[in-house]
């Protein structure tokens, strides 16, 4: 039984899979979710546990039945768990991180980052409470924890929802929102990440 996990482990974790391994599951999950009359969202899954824990009481925008979403919370919770397996049990003798493109690793450093290949957390200047303390950290922690909590609800979702769901399903609004999220992203690529990297 041992010979055939660890035969099975050096299946999955010998590369990186191909893309289109990732997109058939994606687009697996998308047809068995819009055949029930299912939409994905990473992020409804907060109202759904503010409902949970009675936020109803003081908002309504949190009243109402949140078990008709529960098989959400368990596609979060199987995200999570899948995240952990692969990273304890899956990644290799250096961990799946070994595998972060060196155009990234040149522009991390350029930004200043301490980065080391196969080294957790990625980039430790973000994940530490001294980090938190100074300005450069608390608008990017802080700062940006808060506009992406707006910017998910202000949306109608996530870039899970939107970009997986929402397009998969032909709506406008979601393909508005998935333009903007690229083009924001590319503002904060290239002119705003680096900005903040010289205070």
């Amino acid at each position: 039984m041992l010979e055939l996990w660890e035969s099975f482990r050096a299946f999955i974790s010998h590369q990186p899979w191909p893309w289109w391994v990732g997109g058939g599951m994606i687009a697996l999950v998308m047809f068995t979710l819009m055949f029930f009359g299912k939409e994905f969202g990473i992020s409804a899954n907060l109202r759904a546990m503010c409902a949970a824990e009675g936020a109803g009481r003081f908002a309504d925008f949190f009243n109402y039945d949140w078990q008709r979403d529960g098989w959400n919370l368990m596609v979060a919770l199987g995200a999570m768990f899948g995240g952990y397996m692969t990273a304890h049990y899956f990644g290799g003798p250096e961990g799946n991180i070994a595998h972060v493109s060196p155009a990234t690793v040149a522009s991390l450093r350029e930004l200043g980052f301490n980065y080391e290949v196969g080294k957790v957390p990625l980039v430790p200047e973000f994940y530490s409470w001294e980090s938190l303390l100074t300005l450069r950290g608390f608008i990017i922690i802080v700062g940006g924890g808060f506009l992406i909590g707006f910017g998910a609800r202000y949306a109608g979702g996530c870039t899970s929802g939107h970009a997986i769901s929402g397009i998969s399903s032909l709506q406008v609004p979601s393909l508005v929102a998935v333009t903007g999220f690229f083009i924001g992203g590319l503002i904060m690529t290239y002119f705003i990440f680096p900005f903040l990297f010289q205070l």
